[in-house]
C-alpha cells in the first residue's frame, strides 16, 4: 500500500511516499528556516503563505521520485493536529482535494504520533509496546505506546516544550534560528557545570516537566552579566543549559519505563537530534540493559514520511476522514478525534 504523507504543522512543508508503513519511497522537505531566521522565530502567517506556494509542487515531486504516477497512490495521510492552525489548514485542505480527485481514502494523523512512527521507518524490527519520550519544538511528553494507535500520556510539560526552550535560550545567546544546532555547537566547547540552572519538579506529578523557569534563568544570567559589564562564558552557559534539559528529560523517561515494566525506550522529535540528549539516553539505557531506539537525524525533524507511516497504522485501525475534516491547533495524543 503506497501512502502519500503531507506535513505542514509548522515551518516545513513536507511530502513523502511510504509503502506498507515501513519503506520510504520518497521524502521531500521544503524548509522555511532562512525566511523565519530574519525574525528570530516562526511567523505563522509567513509559514502558511509559503506552504500554499510549494505544497502542490512538492507532493508531485514526492510521487515522481517514488517512481509512481498519481494512480499508484492508495491513500493520503495528513497532519491534522496539533500545530499552527493556519499552517495545518493548508496541508489539510490540499490533502482533502487530492484524496477527492484521486478517489482514495483520506487519513488524518496526529503530529506527535507521526514523530513516534519515524522510529518504525528507521528500525524495521521495532514494534509496540514501549515507552517513548516525544520531544520537539511544540511538544514534550512521555508516552506509553501500547499499540500503533493505542497510546496514553504518562507525563508532559506544563509550559514550554523542550525544543521551544532551546530556541529561546539560543536567541538570548545571540545565536541564529533555529537554535538547536547552533546552541549544541557552542556547548561543545563549554563546561556543563559552569552555571547552576534549575531542574523543575511538579509536586504530585513526578513525570511532568516545566521549562519556563530554565528559560528565565538563562535570560537572567545573561542580563546580569550585561548590567555588570562582566564577560559571559557563553559556551559554559550553553553546555549548562543542555545538561539541565537532558537531566530533566532522561531520568523521568527512564523512571517511567521502569515503573511500566518496559525494556524498550524510544525517543522521537526534533530535540532527539541533540547530541547531549542522545548520549545521556545511551548511557542510561546501557546501565539498565534497556533497548534504545532514536531515529537518525534526518527523521527527527518534521517530515512527510513519518506521517505516511503513522497513516498506514491509522488506516489499518479503521481511521478515515471525509471532506468535513478540519485542523486543530491542540489535541492530546490519547484523545484523537477527527
Amino acid at each position: 500500500m503506497n501512502i502519500l504523507g503531507i506535513e505542514s504543522s509548522c515551518d516545513e512543508t513536507a511530502a513523502a511516499v511510504v509503502r506498507d508503513g515501513r519503506e520510504i519511497l520518497s521524502n521531500e522537505i521544503f524548509s522555511q528556516a532562512d525566511m523565519h531566521a530574519l525574525y528570530g522565530g516562526v511567523v505563522p502567517e509567513i509559514a502558511s503563505r509559503n506552504h500554499i506556494t510549494v505544497i502542490s509542487r512538492l507532493a508531485g515531486e514526492a510521487v515522481k521520485k517514488a517512481g509512481l504516477t498519481k494512480s499508484g497512490i492508495d491513500a493520503i495521510a495528513v497532519t491534522a493536529a496539533p500545530g499552527l492552525i493556519g499552517a495545518l489548514l493548508v496541508g489539510v485542505n490540499f490533502a482533502k482535494g487530492a484524496a477527492l480527485a484521486l478517489g482514495v481514502p483520506l487519513i488524518p494523523v496526529h503530529h506527535v504520533r507521526g514523530h513516534i512512527a519515524a522510529n518504525y521507518l528507521a528500525f524495521p524490527e521495532l514494534e509496540p509496546p514501549f515507552l517513548c519520550l516525544a520531544i520537539s519544538g511544540g511538544n514534550t511528553a512521555i508516552v506509553d505506546v501500547r499499540g500503533y494507535t493505542d497510546m496514553s500520556i504518562v507525563g508532559a510539560t506544563h509550559d514550554d516544550a523542550a525544543g521551544e526552550c532551546f530556541d529561546k535560550a539560543a536567541r538570548v545567546l545571540g545565536l541564529p534560528y533555529p537554535g538547536g544546532l547552533p546552541l549544541q555547537n557552542l556547548a561543545e566547547g563549554g563546561d556543563d557545570r559552569a552555571f547552576s540552572l534549575p531542574h523543575a519538579k511538579i509536586d504530585g506529578h513526578p513525570y511532568d516537566m516545566s521549562f519556563s523557569g530554565l528559560k528565565t534563568a538563562v535570560i537572567n544570567v545573561i542580563h546580569n552579566a550585561q548590567q555588570k559589564g562582566e564577560p559571559l562564558d557563553r559556551a559554559g552557559l550553553a553546555a549548562s543549559f543542555q545538561r539541565a534539559v537532558s537531566e530533566t528529560l532522561v531520568p523521568r523517561a527512564m523512571d517511567a519505563a521502569r515503573e511500566l515494566g518496559y525494556d524498550t525506550v524510544v525517543v522521537a522529535g526534533g530535540v532527539a537530534a541533540n547530541k547531549r540528549v542522545r548520549a545521556d539516553f545511551e548511557r542510561a539505557c546501557e546501565a539498565e540493559n534497556k533497548k534504545l531506539y532514536i531515529p537518525p537525524i534526518k527523521l527527527c525533524g518534521d517530515n512527510g514520511a513519518m506521517i505516511a507511516c503513522q497513516g498506514y497504522y491509522e488506516y489499518l485501525s479503521g481511521v478515515r476522514a471525509g471532506q468535513e475534516l478540519n485542523a486543530y491547533a491542540t489535541m492530546d495524543i490519547d484523545k484523537v478525534i477527527f
